[in-house]
């Protein structure tokens, strides 16, 4: 039977306090330090060489709900009771939304240094400790808002504006792709300063800190950011029923995405598994 993902501001004290738990569980155990590591060594950009899996590429939205799913499946193993709720951050759009309470996720980074010194995450209570990340420091960091430089979260204008799009993806197939679901709904944009980013990497400059960068997976908030984008792969496949995950097929010999993205049959590292095998959770979970 599927089990259900909720909006964290739905969640009760008891369901917050139980997957703060399971995430401080498998950190102790260095679990969690292995999803960073994934997401660090797959966080490839168009610049470079080599496949792009998780980022600038079609496969975007089913890497990461595998990477979820993964995830989910270690919260889970520490209690069975768990799933990964979504954040909604076109309605909780601050930093006093709840789910930056102390008895979940925990506040924004002090000014002098962005460290996190409140809620269950803060070095200070030695058990979520920053071992791999691309930055000095082994405590965790967050920018909310980026006061000395202001952004603001996208609202539902913005998402609509990716979902109306037909079509799931769109040569060039990176971060240039004018065309297509899933770039707008990842947010590479053109030009420079805060209109080049939207939605899902929109999101990430505003928690700022670690969300920054490859090494994003160190914030908790990540798993609840990447949840709402999974939820929005699923409400664009509802309302462009019948559209497929492309491209169907690999790029040719010649073609500058040779061997530089994966089709749908394709399989993605670091697992087996196909964007084809990805593009129903209905029997795994649903969203309520």
């Amino acid at each position: 039977m599927a089990y259900a993902r909720k909006n964290v501001s739905a969640l009760t004290r008891t369901e917050k306090r139980r997957l703060v738990d399971a995430f401080l569980r498998i950190k102790r155990t260095g679990e969690y330090d292995e999803f960073v590591r994934i997401h660090i060594d797959h966080y490839v950009a168009d610049g470079e060489g080599g496949l792009r899996a998780a980022h600038m590429a079609p496969s975007f939205f089913p890497w990461h709900r595998r990477f979820l799913l993964d995830l989910e499946r270690a919260l889970r193993r520490a209690d069975p009771g768990v799933s990964v709720p979504y954040w909604d951050w076109t309605k909780d759009r601050t930093p006093a939304a709840p789910l930056w309470g102390d008895d979940l996720l925990g506040g924004n980074g002090r000014r002098s240094d962005r460290q996190v010194t409140t809620g269950p995450f803060a070095r200070r209570h030695g058990k979520w400790v920053v071992r791999e990340s691309t930055t000095d420091g082994d405590y965790l960091m967050r920018d909310l808002g980026r006061p000395r430089d202001p952004l603001d979260l996208p609202t539902a204008d913005d998402l609509d504006g990716a979902l109306r799009d037909p079509v799931y993806d769109a040569e060039p197939w990176d971060s240039t792709s004018d065309r297509g679901f899933r770039n707008k709904l990842e947010g590479w944009g053109a030009g420079r300063g805060n209109g080049a980013w939207r939605n899902h990497n929109r999101v990430h400059r505003w928690v700022g800190g670690h969300m920054l960068g490859g090494a994003s997976v160190n914030d908790p908030v990540f798993w609840l950011h990447h949840s709402f984008v999974d939820l929005l792969w699923t409400r664009w496949q509802q309302r462009h029923r019948g559209a497929r995950y492309l491209p169907e097929s690999p790029p040719e010999l010649g073609d500058r995405q040779y061997r530089r993205i994966v089709a749908r049959h394709e399989a993605m590292p670091p697992w087996r598994v196909t964007p084809q095998e990805l593009e129903d959770h209905s029997r795994i979970y649903r969203y309520v």
